[in-house]
């Protein structure tokens, strides 16, 4: 009663919804999210009420979840991947003070970096850095800096929100941004499109031919650091194990 869970449901696939999460979902009077991450997760819960709200309408969908468990429902709130990485957790918690009498609980869920890793293979095995290329919430000028911090650091990178109807140029103009500030036209980079659910497409090649690359919202992009490497077709980038293993035998 008087409870919100804060599901990340994963990529969208039943196999990678943890069993935290079906518990969560089962418990819940209400479902509710975005229309499509409801539609996702309905087969396994026929029959359970849900509430959706459009795009844009995230804090609107976020005061009727807790509306509903403020009324004694015990609800849960759906995000695609984990609620915590640009998901629903934040806007809620900072509306949480207004609802004291709901009890909040944040449910961990698979996310677009890690489930689109596996997908290319283990690019992320170093230092990464993820970035939302959306500036419909920053500027466009913090997300350029930040780019070039990361490419600066040599971080692999992920990119979130790479490209849509209104942002065609927003991926290429990311790559000319990685490129200006030093890291090779040569450097291996990886794209999954609708990761974990059906109709999966991935693909390998450089940081020169990802900047003609047309990606959309569904699309998670992966650019390695100066050691990552395609490997039996797959991208790697090396910790440093062989290295270290070679010195302990010196």
């Amino acid at each position: 009663m008087n409870k919100l869970y804060l599901v990340g449901i994963g990529p969208g696939d039943p196999a990678q919804l943890t069993p935290q999460a079906h518990m969560a979902l089962s418990e819940s009077d209400l479902l509710c999210g975005y229309g499509v991450y409801l539609d996702l997760i309905a087969p396994l819960f026929p029959g359970k009420p849900t509430l959706s709200t459009p795009m844009r309408q995230e804090l609107r969908r976020c005061r009727l979840a807790l509306d509903a468990a403020a009324e004694g429902k015990t609800v849960s709130m759906l995000c695609s991947g984990d609620p915590g990485v640009y998901g629903m957790a934040g806007p809620v918690l900072e509306l949480a003070p207004d609802y004291p009498e709901v009890e909040i609980a944040v449910v961990p869920g698979i996310t677009a970096a890690l489930s689109g890793a596996a997908e290319l293979g283990a690019p992320l095995m170093h230092d990464f850095c993820v970035l939302s290329l959306s500036d419909l919430l920053t500027p466009w000028a913090v997300i350029e800096r930040r780019l070039q911090a990361a490419a600066l650091g040599d971080f692999v990178l992920c990119l979130y929100n790479p490209g849509s109807h209104r942002r065609q140029g927003h991926l290429r103009k990311a790559c000319e941004i990685l490129l200006n500030a030093g890291k090779s036209p040569e450097t291996p980079c990886g794209w999954v499109r609708n990761i974990g659910r059906p109709g999966t497409e991935k693909g390998i090649f450089t940081l020169k031919e990802l900047s003609t690359f047309s990606a959309d919202m569904f699309t998670t992009v992966f650019i390695g650091n100066s050691q990552t490497a395609v490997k039996g077709g797959r991208l790697v980038t090396p910790r440093g194990y062989a290295t270290h293993s070679r010195e302990e035998q010196l």
